[in-house]
């Protein structure tokens, strides 16, 4: 793996520092990797390789491969060491493809039914997730979406639809931070988020429900295509 000039830095001041500080900054490198698709899922991080790469011994290595276990980032697997986790291709093409079928029609159903408080609410969450697009605070872009497009199909009536939307959406959490980090679709992202709330609230409810399907379909190819990448790279 190459070298980034954040991980160069980490090199030069391992030295310098206490065990728990390097392992902070060598989980911070790999988490950006993790994040980015550098590192795909399913890729065994090995401690030896790793503390010859960031030239320091293997106790902050571990450190630092449990403290991204902590955060479900990887597993650490009986005589494997530490995995990347995350969804599979066919899983995230899956979980699309459900997210395709269902989140159209329960916002036909959902979108006569929310009220003036509920759109004050979804646009006050509209300009968070657009500020935190911005501001690139990628580790809220995952749950800023999520509600959002829960808070579209609240009143769908549909509760077991509902409940699998959230866990589909639950699942995209990271997928999705990593789809709009590598593509730079920020832009698009906030733009149709914005589209479909207008639709709904002038009423143009299909227009609005295939706006939301093209949205989800993008979103999924994009993310087939960086984890095909990112495994072949491997």
């Amino acid at each position: 793996m190459a070298v980034t000039a954040q991980e160069r830095g980490t090199r030069s001041v391992a030295g310098g520092l206490g065990h728990r500080t390097v392992s902070a900054a060598v989980a911070e490198a790999l988490r950006q990797r993790i994040l980015s698709g550098a590192l795909a899922p399913g890729v065994q991080l090995r401690q030896d390789a790793l503390a010859e790469e960031f030239g320091i011994s293997r106790i902050p290595i571990r450190e630092a491969l449990l403290q991204l276990e902590a955060g479900g980032l990887v597993k650490i697997v009986p005589h494997r060491g530490a995995v990347v986790t995350g969804l599979s291709v066919e899983e995230i093409e899956d979980v699309f493809q459900l997210r395709v079928s269902l989140e159209p029609q329960l916002l036909i159903l959902s979108a006569r039914h929310l009220t003036p408080e509920d759109f004050a609410e979804l646009r006050s969450l509209r300009d968070e997730y657009s500020t935190a697009l911005k501001a690139g605070t990628v580790e809220t872009w995952g749950e800023l979406n999520r509600r959002f497009h829960l808070g579209l199909l609240r009143h769908a009536g549909r509760p077991r639809s509902l409940a699998i939307i959230a866990g589909l959406l639950q699942d995209c959490d990271r997928p999705t931070r990593l789809q709009l980090s590598v593509t730079g679709d920020v832009a698009r992202a906030d733009m149709e988020h914005t589209a479909i709330l207008d639709l709904c609230e002038a009423g143009e409810v299909v227009a609005a429900a295939n706006l939301l399907r093209i949205h989800v379909e993008h979103a999924g190819r994009s993310l087939v295509e960086i984890y095909r990448k990112s495994a072949a790279a491997v």
